[in-house]
């Protein structure tokens, strides 16, 4: 193995490569549907491929769920992860860095933008109530957050940004229909770029669970976080961002 640690897929027994599969078909539930689903994993390189649920989703569509083995392996040492690299910090810990250093309330404006009506993202990070008994960051009292809700414009976002004095903007995207997270993001971005120079424009943060976290220089923002962040890692991210880091690069 050569210090390698390689993995298999764990079905029934450590190492027999079974997986479980669901998709669904443009086509009404029947005997042909049932060999077209296995078909299509067979081709995806399940084999035997095995069909253990099928069911009518409406007018010419089924679900299907394919059970089988796949013969592929995952070498550990070549998965390319963005890890976190800052301090997690508590919610006294961050209050009281951001009152010694910046001496002054951190702001904060949220958002979900474009078309974009799934605030349950962008709400757990920011509203008080947070999300699995974690406190969002209105709960920090020297944070100050704006938060604007859903189907926010990107000029809406820069006006508010520049009246609130935001010090980081955190974007909520969970509509990727046609890669619409992607080109919300990246108009984002040219706005602020545009707007306010390099200076004094604000921290850009987007989140949402079809983000690739490795794609901040692509979509010109400074973090993206992913499913199952939680307000205390976002608190700490903007702490060691906007103060610890900065403060460090001037002495």
């Amino acid at each position: 193995m050569s210090g390698k640690t390689v993995v298999r897929p764990y079905g029934d027994t450590t190492g027999d490569g079974m997986v479980q599969v669901s998709f669904t078909l443009p086509v009404p539930h029947d005997k042909r549907a049932e060999g077209a689903a296995v078909q299509l994993a067979n081709k995806m390189g399940l084999d035997p491929a095995m069909l253990v649920h099928a069911r009518q989703m409406g007018d010419g569509f089924t679900f299907f769920v394919v059970y089988g083995r796949v013969n592929h392996l995952v070498d550990l040492a070549k998965v390319q992860v963005v890890e976190r690299d800052y301090p997690l910090l508590s919610a006294k810990e961050v209050n009281a860095v951001v009152k010694r250093r910046l001496r002054r309330k951190l702001s904060v404006v949220g958002a979900c933008i474009g078309t974009d009506a799934h605030t349950v993202g962008i709400d757990a990070i920011l509203n008080v109530k947070g999300i699995a008994g974690e406190k969002g960051l209105e709960y920090y009292r020297e944070l100050k957050v704006t938060n604007l809700g859903a189907q926010v414009s990107v000029p809406e976002l820069v006006e508010a940004a520049r009246r609130e004095r935001a010090d980081a903007v955190l974007v909520s995207q969970v509509v990727t229909q046609r890669d619409a997270h992607l080109h919300n993001t990246r108009e984002m971005s040219a706005a602020f770029r545009e707007a306010m120079p390099a200076g004094k424009r604000p921290l850009l943060i987007v989140g949402g669970p079809r983000f690739d976290e490795s794609m901040t220089g692509e979509l010109g923002v400074d973090r993206i976080f992913g499913r199952g962040t939680t307000p205390g890692e976002v608190a700490s991210y903007l702490v060691h961002a906007l103060i610890t880091s900065r403060k460090a690069s001037v002495a």
